[in-house]
């Protein structure tokens, strides 16, 4: 019998559930592509973003592609675990 109180609370949010998500079937997504595919505003997905990196669930890397920044996401190894964790005590909770 799985504890509600088992849940990772940093992926309570719809947007960090998105983060994850996304992140766990690819490689690196850039900020606009994660934008479009969340539907998310940029606040909103800058401060999901920060505290998953501040968690050292997801890497952010900034550069400069010309004269423009770009910001890309990838998770890292605590993060596939951790969230892994999390997908596998939901589906206990849901009996699955």
């Amino acid at each position: 019998m799985l504890n509600i109180n088992q849940l990772n609370k940093e992926f309570e949010s719809r947007v960090r559930l998105g983060i994850m998500s996304v992140l766990m079937v690819n490689d690196w997504v850039d900020f606009t592509e994660m934008k479009n595919l969340l539907s998310a505003t940029d606040g909103n997905l800058a401060s999901h973003s920060s505290a998953l990196e501040k968690a050292e669930y997801i890497e952010i890397k900034k550069e400069f592609v010309g004269k423009k920044p770009k910001t890309s996401y990838r998770v890292t190894q605590k993060g596939r675990d951790a969230f892994t964790e999390h997908i596998n005590n939901l589906e206990k909770l849901l009996g699955k």
